[in-house]
């Protein structure tokens, strides 16, 4: 196995950012002074160009908020376009598709069922009104209402007749006023 291919398969670890490149060379490596001189230089070069990159990238930084500053744009805009651009995003993704699709049609199916279950209560209520036991019921009523003195003709509302019907029941059922000293 030559030399480039045992590069390609070498399992010493790589050095993190910020770590000590001279910590990961093994003991067991001897550099020559030349060698260890070279590195030293790289070294140098390297850290300067990281320094260089990092001025940079604040003078750019800064010029970027000048910029926005000019333009009035403020964090809460970029918040804002930042959270539209990423709703977007999400709304053009195909899960979301097939989730608003699928929920689109649960809800229409919800909606004819409650449909129908609404039809189905109100057919049942007429035939409850209809119902011979019903029809008795509201005219035991009606004739109540009148005994207690309504005084309009029987076959009137049937909401009007049990209001009327409970008032005079209250007022039958309210107790006399208890007499006071004065009035005795």
């Amino acid at each position: 196995m030559d030399r480039g291919e045992q590069g390609l398969l070498r399992t010493d670890p790589v050095p993190e950012e910020g770590e000590d490149v001279a910590a990961t060379i093994s003991t067991t490596e001897t550099l020559s002074e030349e060698e260890r001189e070279e590195l030293r230089r790289e070294l140098a070069k390297v850290e300067e160009e990281i320094q260089t990159l990092s001025q940079v990238l604040a003078a750019k930084e800064k010029h970027l908020a000048e910029i926005k500053r000019k333009l009035g744009i403020s964090s809460l805009q970029e918040l804002k376009q930042n959270i539209a651009k990423g709703w977007q995003d999400v709304t053009a993704t195909s899960a979301y598709k097939k989730t608003s699709e699928t929920l689109t049609q649960a809800g229409q199916k919800a909606s004819a069922a409650f449909s129908s279950v609404g039809s189905v209560i109100t057919k049942k209520l007429e035939d409850v009104k209809n119902s011979p036991t019903f029809k008795s019921f509201e005219e035991k009523v009606e004739n109540l209402k009148s005994k207690v003195g309504g005084t309009k003709p029987a076959g009137g509302d049937f909401g009007e007749v049990l209001n009327s019907a409970a008032n005079a029941s209250a007022t039958a059922t309210e107790p006399l006023p208890e007499p006071t000293q004065e009035s005795l």
